[in-house]
């Protein structure tokens, strides 16, 4: 299985995109992980939240395979804890998915479109986080789910 990760909108922020490398980086010694950034749209005053939600959807259902297992991360969706979140994954693992994409949206969240694609959504907290920081947060998450299921010290309960 594949991990793949889709943000909207590069990061810009350095020690961000350091980090974020970086987890993704130690997650590969485990598992395929890739990050596939989508451009940013850019706001003006002839678009509406709405029509920028649209073009990024279309982005987004764009990069999308079928067969893809599709998690959002949205601030409605499911709060696992991270040994939650690694037996949600390893059970992805056990099914025999190809690709397990997690999607990051853009400022205004999703299209319709993308919501009606999904197979389910994740939250990180109920705490708001900039873009950038859920990228550097989710990175480490998948990162601490593989070593939870090699049993390696990294996580402390």
């Amino acid at each position: 299985m594949k991990i793949v990760i889709i943000a909207v909108g590069k990061t810009s922020t350095d020690y961000v995109a350091r980090g974020v490398d970086e987890f993704l980086k130690r997650s590969n010694r485990y598992i395929g992980v890739e990050l596939s950034v989508i451009p940013d749209i850019k706001a003006s005053k002839a678009l509406t939240e709405e029509s920028q939600k649209q073009q990024e959807g279309k982005a987004i259902l764009a990069s999308l395979q079928p067969g893809d297992v599709v998690m959002l991360l949205d601030e409605r969706g499911k709060e696992l804890t991270s040994r939650e979140f690694s037996a949600m994954i390893e059970r992805r693992m056990v099914q025999g998915i190809k690709r397990l994409v997690f999607v990051i949206g853009g400022p205004y969240g999703f299209s319709k479109e993308v919501y009606d694609r999904a197979d389910g959504k994740l939250s990180l907290s109920r705490m708001t986080f900039t873009h950038e920081m859920v990228r550097l947060f989710f990175t480490e998450q998948i990162y601490r789910a593989m070593t939870i299921m090699r049993g390696e010290p990294y996580h402390h309960d």
